[in-house]
């Protein structure tokens, strides 16, 4: 059976040309980059030439990139230690409803601690409202964390339009682009955010190895403690092969750009197309003119999302109900529930289709012809 991959936005394959840089750098290179010897010099140029690439990525400085093991470490990492170093400040804190869990829960441990957070609300697009945010924004207000695009229906946010209202406010402003990093252009400088988080796994590199945009002149306790890697921002001895196969993935999408928003916005409107010509009853959760490429959120009218990846599963399409982190329990969507309220059947019946490298128009036919075929089996046994 040809099985079908449709749950990039929780991971994607590694791309081989990724493998191979980890296999080799795993081979040949394995001295410490604190070392001052000739292997250890060798660990740290590839530390430094990541870096470049990295910071490249983002239009910002070499020494603005903090590597670290993934997109909830960075995203920790910049809302814990950002509000215990200005809690003489203020005690205030802004996201939004629909953050990924690295954010939520960090939040949910600093009211445990005193701080106050807002978690600001948003439409039926799924994107929050800036009069909501102007609102909400008080003189005691240390940070704010909006996610860039949302790793569950794809939304945008307005990051560009919030850092303009924070530019001349106490408060830091942090985004969670795990999602959308590579996938669309971002320059930290026009958003003026001072902190961005970013994971490898997303963009076809290897799993527990990311990296935190730390602006310049922002300096931070290191959230794990022990040695002084990273400038002292981040302790730990470096994974090399991961960082170099992680500088690969970000050249390959920098040196393919282009290419990689035209194949997922084609999968994605081949994928709506099909939905229609099956006949299939459905809406998109979210706003498509107002979100990523690669994700479609869709509520499938009449049939349990649950039992409907069990048939898909069965049928060799894998695909999921919510985001990765959320999907091994049968809770519902915070993110759905947001959107749509806490009792919209969609909650229940919701699936998110996500599209990258190594799928083609073919396959996306294939996966929808299973989706009607197991639509019907459902349907028909329950009457």
């Amino acid at each position: 059976m040809n099985r079908i991959y449709l749950d990039h936005a929780a991971t994607s394959p590694v791309h081989p040309e990724v493998v191979e840089t980890i296999s080799d750098t795993l081979a040949h290179t394995f001295g410490n980059a604190s070392s001052s010897y000739q292997r250890g010099r060798d660990s740290r140029a590839i530390i430094d030439q990541a870096r470049q690439v990295f910071a490249s990525s983002l239009s910002c400085q070499a020494d603005e990139i903090v590597i670290t093991s993934g997109g909830s470490e960075s995203n920790n990492t910049a809302i814990i230690k950002t509000a215990q170093a200005n809690a003489d400040k203020g005690k205030h804190i802004i996201t939004t409803a629909i953050e990924h869990q690295s954010v939520l829960k960090p939040m949910n441990y600093l009211e445990s601690l005193g701080f106050e957070v807002t978690y600001l609300p948003v439409n039926q697009d799924g994107v929050v409202d800036l009069d909501d945010f102007d609102q909400a924004l008080r003189d005691d207000t240390i940070l704010v964390s909006i996610m860039h695009g949302n790793n569950q229906i794809g939304s945008l946010q307005p990051i560009k339009a919030i850092g303009d209202r924070l530019a001349n406010h106490q408060a830091f402003f942090h985004t969670d682009a795990v999602q959308s990093y590579c996938k669309v252009p971002i320059d930290v400088k026009d958003l003026q955010v001072d902190f961005l988080s970013v994971s490898a796994h997303k963009i076809n590199g290897p799993k527990g190895i990311g990296f935190l945009y730390q602006r310049q002149g922002i300096n931070l306790p290191s959230l794990i403690l022990g040695g002084d890697q990273e400038s002292k921002r981040r302790a730990g001895t470096e994974n090399i092969p991961y960082i170099a196969g992680f500088a690969k993935a970000v050249q390959l999408r920098l040196d393919h750009f282009d290419d990689y928003q035209e194949l997922v916005k084609s999968l994605k409107q081949r994928f709506i197309q099909d939905l229609d010509q099956e006949g299939i009853d459905y809406t998109i959760n979210g706003n498509l003119n107002q979100s990523l490429d690669h994700i479609l959120n869709v509520h499938l009218k009449g049939v349990e999302s649950e039992k409907l990846l069990i048939q898909l599963d069965l049928d060799g399409v894998e695909t999921a109900a919510g985001s990765a982190c959320t999907a091994g329990n049968l809770t519902k969507s915070h993110v759905l529930v947001a959107l749509l309220g806490s009792d919209h059947p969609a909650l229940s019946q919701s699936l998110r289709f996500s599209f990258g490298y190594g799928l083609s128009l073919e396959d996306i036919d294939q996966a929808v012809s299973d989706l009607a075929q197991a639509i019907q089996r459902l349907k028909d046994n329950n009457h």
